[in-house]
């Protein structure tokens, strides 16, 4: 009898995805919220003309790009092509990610949170609430801020004035994003995997085949420097995904104790306690980005146009500018690299002081072996995960500057190499496939890795 020829585990599995009906819904589901997320990306902001914005982005990988080109260049990369035609969805959802980050800071600081933290679901779901509302004011304030820059730069050419069409615009982009976030959460609920992430990630995977385009047409005949960066982008693919996953474990064990017939009985299991290498994720990236370039946004209002003699104002944004060339660039990515570490270590410290492992392990009547509970528990896990800190600092650090690296090794500056946009979707990518494997494994399907 002829055996039937085997698959590919990923081919199969996904087979299998499309045999199961509530699943493959799940996965039709998302599939079509992303495809509405794309056309409200092409939704104007209404009173607009968006012409000379187009015009600059069309200009944008050309030589002599400045501060606020390369600001405006990761925004659209970041709303896949949604900056560019100036939408309603050219803020995205990071409205929404900005304010849950400031919650997830503001809980070890305010003793309310902290109570709703520790209140289990309930409690997460009143922080998750109060969150969606502090992004409508956030989301306002971006909007305005967008439009206020974009007009005092000129590129942006309003054919309507006065407040209430600047309230319009401003409300049209708080929807906008209210709307993108209200879509990632019926993918979280409905379909597959997280959904304000794969919203993101759909956003920057739109854009990387006009980047590439743009790589090799602006490359020229340096087609080695071409090579030599798609290697370069491998490499730091495959560096992602191995600081990503790396974990250690630590044991933990938990007593248990059982009357029957009148007796006590004593049990005991084991388990383990994974402490992930980069605990922050990208976090750090975005702390360190922002500051870096704030320094020489708020220059560029009070420098001197091209023309003119430079002020200290113009050297404030050659100085933070990432595009300035050496050795005076080299203060930018100095800069980006050593805060880029600082926050890897600070956010991590705030998130594993809020879990407050030790304590649950007490309450629960679990130990580390060779650990006493409590106060020497904490000081060993708080050793344990500063030393794997540090490497995924460093990590985090050197995958910040590996667009300088590739810049410098290949000459190539057609391509908007985003260190938060390879780790955003290493980061989606990875979840999804363990959240579809977890669903197979349920329906005892064979999943993608065994």
């Amino acid at each position: 009898m002829r055996q039937r020829p085997t698959r590919p585990r990923l081919i199969q599995a996904m087979i299998d995805i499309m045999r199961l009906p509530d699943l493959r819904k799940r996965v039709l589901l998302t599939l079509a919220i992303l495809v509405v997320y794309r056309f409200v990306s092409h939704v104007p902001v209404p009173g607009v003309d968006s012409t000379a914005l187009r015009q600059f982005f069309t200009n944008l990988f050309g030589a002599g790009k400045d501060q606020l080109g390369g600001m405006m260049g990761l925004l659209d990369m970041f709303s896949g092509g949604a900056m560019r035609n100036f939408s309603i969805a050219a803020m995205g959802v990071y409205p929404y990610i900005t304010s849950t980050i400031i919650l997830q800071l503001m809980v070890p600081v305010i003793p309310r949170l902290q109570m709703m933290a520790q209140e289990g679901e309930a409690g997460r779901d009143r922080i998750n609430r109060i969150s969606h509302w502090l992004t409508v004011p956030l989301a306002a304030i971006s909007a305005y801020g967008q439009l206020v820059l974009l007009q005092n730069n000129g590129l942006l050419q309003i054919t309507t004035s006065g407040p209430l069409a600047l309230a319009t615009m401003i409300l049209a982009m708080t929807a906008g994003t209210m709307f993108l976030v209200w879509l990632g959460e019926l993918i979280t609920e409905y379909g597959i995997g997280n959904g304000v992430s794969i919203i993101i990630f759909a956003g920057i995977i739109t854009g990387y085949p006009q980047t590439v385009g743009n790589m090799v047409l602006g490359a020229g005949t340096n087609f080695i420097g071409v090579v030599v960066f798609g290697a370069i982008v491998l490499a730091t693919l495959v560096l992602i995904i191995i600081f990503t996953e790396a974990h250690r474990r630590i044991p933990v064990q938990y007593a248990r104790t059982s009357f029957r017939g009148g007796r006590m009985y004593r049990a005991s299991g084991g388990t383990h306690i994974p402490l992930r290498v980069n605990s922050a994720g990208m976090i750090p990236l975005i702390f360190s980005l922002s500051l870096v370039m704030f320094p020489g946004l708020i220059a560029s209002y009070f420098a001197n146009p091209a023309g003119q003699d430079p002020n200290f104002a113009n050297t404030i944004v050659d100085l933070f500018n990432p595009d300035t060339a050496l050795p005076l660039g080299l203060v930018y990515w100095v800069l980006y690299f050593l805060l880029t570490i600082f926050f890897a270590f600070f956010y991590t410290m705030v998130i594993f002081q809020e879990q407050d492992l030790p304590g649950t392990l007490q309450r629960q009547g679990g130990f580390v072996p060779g650990i006493r509970p409590g106060k020497a528990t904490q000081v060993f896990l708080n050793n344990v995960i500063t030393k794997i800190t540090l490497s995924g600092a460093l990590f985090l650090a050197l995958v910040a500057v590996i667009p300088f690296l590739a810049r410098v090794a290949t000459s190539v500056r057609g391509i908007q190499l985003s260190s938060m946009g390879l780790l955003i979707m290493v980061g989606v990518v990875l979840d999804t496939m363990k959240q579809l494997e977890a669903q197979l494994t349920m329906r005892r399907y064979e999943g993608f890795i065994k």
